[in-house]
């Protein structure tokens, strides 16, 4: 039996810059960050008592006798991937609910590229699950994702990811005084709009309008560096606020199928409340959606948002990781 623990991600700036089609001319950046909201896998070889090879249990259960029968797409796609022929049972749980915008579709693809190397007898390092994950997500299952969910949930922590245009990409944690890392947690609030999607189509548009958006997605990039510089410098963390708005708002313009009349009126209501900027997490159109407020005012926003599950968070900087590891004895 292996069990793999991988963790979803917020992305604060720069989304939009990590798809392949704006970094291989210009580069780009995201500021990120996993938190303790997690994807778990189990997966262990099938005793072979059954009529069928391998079983898989995520939202549906599935009993197949072929691995290319797997309904699944990452499953089958990693099971491809890496050749497993073997019979398998493979369980996936997860904190929080997929297609919501924070990267759990990867965090699942990572999860399981993780669990099946253990299988296979091999610890892979943490670059390789991320690029791994890229290369089945884009090139197997031809989605329009980008590249920043799969490193962040592979590698963990909070940390400024860049991507160069030969399509390599590098890890730079952030680094400030833990009580300053505290400070500036203690202003973020998560809530879950109660409506997700499925943001392989949001992002299909956003790909095809990147080339019209030059301007604004320079922009986008050029507020990682800014907000990276509001968090290492001294005093107020506001500023970090008042840029995610403006984040926001070019964010919005790039497609409109980003954000929504609710999700634009859930916004409104948290500024009023007292929000100093906030966003819709992933790639829009439903899901979670971060605000950034002075921590006196929390209780006012979440009063304001009664009808919004608000969803308490903590950063956290292991990434995916093998958390249970044990042989079976069916050869």
């Amino acid at each position: 039996m292996i069990i793999c623990r991988t963790p979803f991600r917020i992305s604060f700036f720069g989304g939009g810059t990590d798809y392949p089609i704006w970094f291989q001319e210009h580069g780009g950046a995201v500021l990120a960050t996993s938190i303790n909201k997690y994807c778990y896998l189990s997966c262990r070889k099938l005793p072979p008592f059954f009529e069928h090879k391998s079983r898989i249990v995520w939202s549906k259960i599935e009993r197949v006798k072929s691995h290319n029968d797997i309904q699944h797409p990452v499953v089958r796609a990693v099971c491809q991937f890496l050749q497993v022929e073997d019979g398998l049972e493979i369980h996936h749980d997860g904190d929080l609910p997929a297609r919501s915008g924070l990267g759990s579709s990867s965090s699942f693809t990572v999860g399981l590229l993780n669990a099946l190397h253990a299988y296979k007898g091999t610890m892979s390092e943490k670059k390789r699950l991320a690029s791994e994950a890229i290369y089945v997500e884009q090139n197997i299952l031809g989605e329009n994702v980008g590249c920043q969910d799969q490193i962040a949930s592979a590698f963990g922590g909070f940390n400024k990811i860049s991507f160069s245009p030969n399509s390599d990409f590098s890890i730079a944690p952030i680094i400030f005084p833990k009580e300053r890392l505290g400070l500036f947690q203690q202003h973020l609030l998560l809530f879950f709009t109660g409506f997700t999607r499925t943001a392989s189509t949001i992002a299909e548009k956003q790909i095809k309008e990147t080339p019209k958006k030059e301007l604004e997605l320079r922009k986008m990039l050029g507020m990682v560096d800014e907000a990276i510089d509001i968090l290492c410098r001294q005093g107020d963390v506001s500023d970090f606020g008042t840029l995610l708005n403006e984040s926001w708002m070019l964010k919005k313009s790039i497609s409109d199928q980003i954000s929504t009349p609710a999700i634009d009126e859930i916004y409104r209501t948290g500024i009023n409340a007292g929000a100093l900027g906030g966003k819709i997490l992933g790639a829009g159109g439903g899901g979670f959606l971060l605000f950034f407020a002075k921590p006196e005012n929390h209780s006012k926003i979440i009063s304001a948002l009664n009808g919004l599950l608000n969803v308490p968070f903590e950063f956290e900087k292991s990434g995916s990781q093998i958390i249970f590891y044990e042989t079976d004895n069916y050869n």
